[in-house]
C-alpha cells in the first residue's frame, strides 16, 4: 500500500517522495522489541502495516499499555524524545507481523522547515495521543478491573479487525498492570455472563 493512501492527512507528493527517499524500511515479527526504554532515540517510525503496542514498564513485571501505533502512525514521544536527543521512556513490541519506515532524526528538522503539512500531521498525532492517555489514567483512577480488562480486549480486537483473539492470561495482566489470577477470574466471570468466550490462549469476544 502505498504510503500517501495510508496516512491520515493531506501530503504533497514531493513530502511524500521525501519520506520515501529518506526514509529506511524495516520488517518486524510479532513480539519483536521495536524500542526499549533508556534507549537512545535514532530514527521516527512511521508504520506502513501491522501495529505497535507501547508500553510503560516498573521493574521486570509490571507495565501497562499506553496506546497503540496503526499504519499511516507514528511515535509522538518517539519524536519529542528524538529531537530533544533524550532517550526513550517508553517499550515499543510489534503486535502483529509489522513494516516500519524508519525516518532518521537528522531528517526530521528539514521536514519541518520544507513541508508544513509535516509538522500538522505531528501535532495531529500528539493531540491523538494525549487524548489516549487521559483514557488510560481515567480506567486505571476511576474504573473496576472488569471494565478495564473488558475495554482492553474490545481496542485488541479493533486494532487486529478480528474477535477472535491469540493472547494469554499472563500476557493481559502484564500489560493491564494487575495480577494473572485477576485476569483469569474475572475472564471466567465474563464468560458466566456471555461475553467471552474461552479457549487454550486464545478468547473470543461475543
Amino acid at each position: 500500500m502505498e504510503l500517501n493512501e495510508i496516512i491520515e492527512f493531506q501530503a504533497s507528493p514531493q513530502m511524500i517522495a521525501s519520506i520515501m527517499a529518506i526514509g529506511i524500511p524495516k520488517t518486524f515479527a510479532e513480539g519483536d522489541v521495536i524500542l526499549n526504554e533508556d534507549a537512545y532515540i535514532r530514527s521516527i517510525p512511521i508504520v506502513t502495516s501491522g501495529s505497535i503496542r507501547v508500553m510503560r514498564s516498573e521493574g521486570d513485571e509490571k507495565e501497562i499499555l499506553l496506546y497503540y501505533i496503526k499504519a499511516g502512525e507514528s511515535c509522538i514521544m518517539s519524536f519529542l524524545g528524538g529531537i530533544h536527543n533524550d532517550t526513550s521512556k517508553v517499550k515499543a513490541i510489534a503486535e502483529e507481523e509489522t513494516d516500519i519506515l524508519f525516518i532518521p532524526v537528522s531528517k526530521v528538522k528539514e521536514l519541518i522547515k520544507e513541508y508544513p503539512e509535516w509538522l500538522d500531521y505531528i501535532f495531529r498525532l500528539y493531540h491523538q495521543r494525549f487524548e489516549e492517555l487521559l483514557e488510560v489514567v481515567n480506567a486505571v483512577a476511576f474504573k473496576k478491573m472488569d471494565e478495564r480488562l473488558l475495554l482492553f480486549l474490545e481496542k485488541k480486537a479493533e486494532i487486529s479487525n478480528s474477535k477472535l483473539l491469540s493472547v494469554t492470561h499472563e500476557q493481559l495482566a502484564a500489560e493491564l498492570g494487575t495480577a494473572r489470577v485477576v485476569v483469569s477470574r474475572l475472564l471466567k466471570q465474563m464468560e458466566a455472563e456471555g461475553l467471552v468466550k474461552l479457549g487454550r490462549n486464545k478468547i473470543a469476544l461475543l
